[in-house]
């Protein structure tokens, strides 16, 4: 499978995520984010009860949390309701046991803003550090084979 088609997630900035002048609130940046690396899971092909914990499966779910330890994001220009949007992702692992991905935001080919967001892996139940999770490692793996450009 091409990276290309789930590690890149469409879509359009709707009216109530936008102020009063039409202009995308700057929270939802990093909301998108995360929205788009979750997409990138599930277009990969994990569901979201192999990578988090809780949810309807408590009973088996995944002993590694990866919470957020970082998080940035630039504006270059405003981005208003309607626009439609391209998010590109690019993960990249820091070590064994932390992620980061990196989302470029496009509109009409141009780049609008970017949003960084760092993940550590935790053992659910000691909360200490640990080692990326086997459904992680490979999406990260995979991220990085055979990446096609698209314009």
């Amino acid at each position: 499978m091409n990276p290309a088609t789930w590690l890149e997630v469409k879509r359009v900035v709707r009216f109530g995520e936008t102020d009063a002048a039409g202009v995308m609130h700057f929270h939802q940046l990093l909301r998108w984010c995360h929205e788009a690396w979750e997409d990138s899971l599930r277009l990969y092909g994990l569901s979201s009860d192999e990578v988090f914990p809780g949810g309807r499966n408590q009973t088996n779910w995944p002993r590694v949390a990866l919470p957020v330890i970082h998080c940035e994001a630039d504006f270059r220009r405003p981005i208003y309701r309607g626009d439609e949007l391209i998010l590109k992702l690019k993960p990249e692992r820091l070590h064994p046991g932390c992620f980061q991905v990196t989302t470029t935001f496009l509109c009409h080919k141009e780049e609008v803003a970017t949003g960084v967001m760092r993940h550590l892996a935790i053992n659910a139940d000691s909360r200490q550090r640990c080692d990326l999770a086997q459904e992680i490692d490979r999406w990260l793996e995979a991220s990085t084979l055979g990446i096609v450009e698209s314009t």
